[in-house]
């Protein structure tokens, strides 16, 4: 079964709770959402909003990029998704960020980020 991306933001929010060694009562106070909702989250069981996850965030004092490249990273060793530095289908494009590995097949370097700009009203228009 596939980890669902509200479980693993459940997961990392707890990790990092736990490591900070508070408790739900803490947080939920802190961040002023309810202990069973926060509970909730952190099982995996509730689709947290993006406001509520920038308040769970600021309580636990950790940015919420942080949570989210938590989340790739988990995400990424699962089979949801391949891993970073494994190889991947060749689709005949090459980067800068890839190399070929033991087998031929590119592989792309753990540290190559990969940024999609927003989209641009005037090419938005012109489409």
């Amino acid at each position: 079964m596939a980890l669902l991306l509200r479980e693993a933001i459940g997961d990392s929010l707890r990790r990092t709770r736990v490591s900070q060694s508070r408790t739900l009562r803490e947080v939920s106070n802190s961040a002023r959402v309810s202990l069973g909702y926060l509970s909730e989250v952190e099982r995996g069981r509730k689709e947290a909003s993006s406001e509520l996850l920038a308040a769970i965030c600021d309580a636990l004092a950790v940015p919420l990029s942080d949570v989210l490249v938590d989340v790739s990273e988990t995400l990424a060793t699962k089979k949801n998704a391949p891993a970073l530095g494994r190889p991947v289908a060749n689709s005949g494009v090459t980067s800068s960020g890839a190399s070929a590995s033991a087998s031929g097949s590119p592989t792309i370097a753990r540290d190559t980020r990969v940024v999609i700009p927003a989209p641009n009203a005037r090419r938005l228009a012109a489409a």
